[in-house]
């Protein structure tokens, strides 16, 4: 965050600089400040630095960053007042020293802090929600001077800014608490800050929309910085669908249809935990992300809460089930796709291991009734379960993500792990793969050929193929472990035909090169039939 723009009533002014380190510029239509011009600014900054928690932490080793420490909001804020030449914070508090305050709440929208002065007087500062502190309750300011402000902050606001309204007095003698001491205060200004999305928060956002995801903004924010907000990441096209339901509007309609609004400001804590109960019941999974104190009982609430770790409380943390690192809501969506992956590859195994497993049963009852009266011994069977289930079904566990897999809706919750299309496919495969490799075996027999052994070799290829099929990206790189345990499992095979060992074990032999060029043909029919099935049921994959 930076603060970019200062208003006050004798005048306003731009900051330059960026980041947390203080150094920049005050100037008016491109002018520096004159002494006079820089003085109520001075004032407004100096403020906004003695009603504040956090601190700047200078360049350390390996860094050439400043950097904050607390709330961003607050060290930007710091920043503005040692680039207008405010006194270093550790000296203002050691010359005003805090003795009271009234921290921030969602509800009061402002805090308020009382320092003692050195000629014993007391020092009242306030910062806050333009609509928590330029009322009449608050300030002693004319109905003009109010009207001129707030149109100030809409219009900041509208601009895509954080906009504080900074009040302050000075008193003779004050013993009530900080919160009593919030009227009767002067107006000294507004502050705009800057805290623009992400570079990649569009990317995100279309991202999850492509996902069949329907992102939500709830902040605390103004109505007016929401919707800006929220039209430059794209959450909402140029103002369709971009209205805001503030938080006093909620609470005034507590009806209202949660689930059918996409930006949500002025929200309180009950208010998001709501929101997330309102989806919750339309059945859909929740990911609530924050960082805040606020976000607790929404993070704890939802399906899965999502803490940002870098500027994240505490208590954020503890409520989430996740934390973000580096704050990068792009690492959600890379998740949803690793899921998705993990999710696809289960399915991929269940289908390919669980056809080839009936497609061996279904040869042992339909061989004998083709001719074939002992079709594969049992040391054949458990060669080819270990060389299918073993080296390559393992390979099929690191396939990449389907291209299509971030462009499909999520699938429903209670949804079996065989449905859409996963049975069908797996039957038709079993199907397909008992039927080439009997074609295969019939044939061998017809033509003198050790059958039984042709047989071995066509059912381990068929299975080979289905395992190649099934691959959503057919000529990837990124899984050159499948392949390879593919040809080493076929290498294996060949090897049960001709080293004496485990011709013995298995009881197989040579077969010739017609015997390998029907097994080869039942491994190409069921890597077609694989393909497509494939493309049959992309659409439900």
């Amino acid at each position: 965050m930076v603060v970019q723009h200062l208003w006050a009533p004798s005048g306003g002014a731009d900051l330059s600089g960026s980041g947390y380190e203080p150094q920049g510029k005050l100037t008016r239509a491109g002018h520096s400040l004159t002494p006079e011009q820089l003085r109520p600014l001075r004032e407004l900054l100096t403020t906004a630095a003695l009603c504040n928690d956090a601190s700047l932490k200078p360049p350390g080793p390996g860094s050439d960053a400043w950097t904050a420490v607390g709330d961003p909001m607050e060290a930007a804020l710091l920043a503005a007042a040692a680039k207008a030449g405010c006194p270093d914070p550790a000296e203002l508090h050691q010359a005003c020293p805090r003795i009271a305050e009234a921290p921030f709440d969602s509800l009061r929208k402002r805090m308020t802090t009382l320092h003692h002065l050195p000629d014993g007087n007391v020092l009242v500062c306030l910062k806050g929600a333009p609509e928590a502190v330029l009322t009449p309750r608050v300030l002693a300011e004319l109905p003009e001077l109010l009207d001129q402000a707030r149109d100030q902050a809409a219009a900041l606001a509208a601009r895509g800014f954080r906009v504080l309204a900074v009040a302050g007095v000075e008193r003779l003698q004050w013993h009530l608490p900080a919160a009593e001491a919030e009227q009767g205060l002067r107006l000294l200004g507004l502050i705009a800050v800057s805290d623009p999305p992400k570079a990649a928060a569009a990317a995100t956002l279309t991202a999850c929309r492509e996902a069949g995801i329907t992102p939500v903004l709830i902040t605390g924010d103004h109505p007016a910085t929401a919707r800006a907000i929220a039209e430059r990441t794209g959450l909402v096209q140029d103002g369709a669908g971009g209205e805001v339901l503030t938080g006093p509007e909620l609470a005034a309609a507590p009806d209202t249809d949660l689930t059918g609004v996409r930006v949500f400001a002025r929200t309180d804590p009950q208010q998001k935990l709501d929101i997330v109960h309102a989806w919750r019941a339309r059945g859909a999974v929740t990911a609530m992300t924050g960082d805040g104190v606020n976000d607790g009982p929404a993070l704890r609430q939802a399906d899965i809460g999502v803490a940002m770790g870098a500027r994240g409380t505490e208590v954020a943390r503890q409520a989430a089930d996740l934390v973000l690192t580096d704050d990068k809501l792009a690492i959600v969506v890379k998740a949803v796709e690793e899921g998705r992956r993990v999710y696809d590859n289960i399915r991929r195994f269940l289908v390919y291991a669980m056809a080839g497993g009936a497609a061996e049963i279904l040869v042992m009852l339909i061989g004998p009734l083709l001719g074939l009266p002992l079709p594969l011994r049992a040391g054949q069977i458990l060669w080819i379960n270990l060389l299918t289930h073993g080296l390559t079904g393992v390979a099929m566990g690191a396939e990449p993500v389907s291209p299509e897999a971030m462009r499909r809706p999520p699938r429903p919750p209670g949804q079996h792990i065989l449905a859409a299309g996963v049975w069908q496919r797996l039957l038709i495969l079993a199907s397909a793969v008992t039927a080439v490799s009997l074609i295969a075996g019939v044939a061998a027999r017809a033509m003198g050929l050790p059958w039984q052994s042709v047989l071995f070799l066509a059912l381990l290829g068929a299975q080979l193929g289905v395992a190649l099929g099934l691959r959503a990206r057919l000529l990837t790189r990124a899984n050159l472990f499948l392949p390879a345990s593919v040809a080493g499992s076929a290498v294996l095979a060949m090897a049960a035909l001709h080293v004496p060992v485990l011709q013995s074990l298995l009881e197989t032999e040579p077969v010739g090169w017609t015997g390998v060029w029907l097994a080869s043909a039942a491994a190409l029919a069921a890597f077609v039939a694989a393909r497509l099935l494939r493309g049959a049921f992309r659409r439900r994959a």
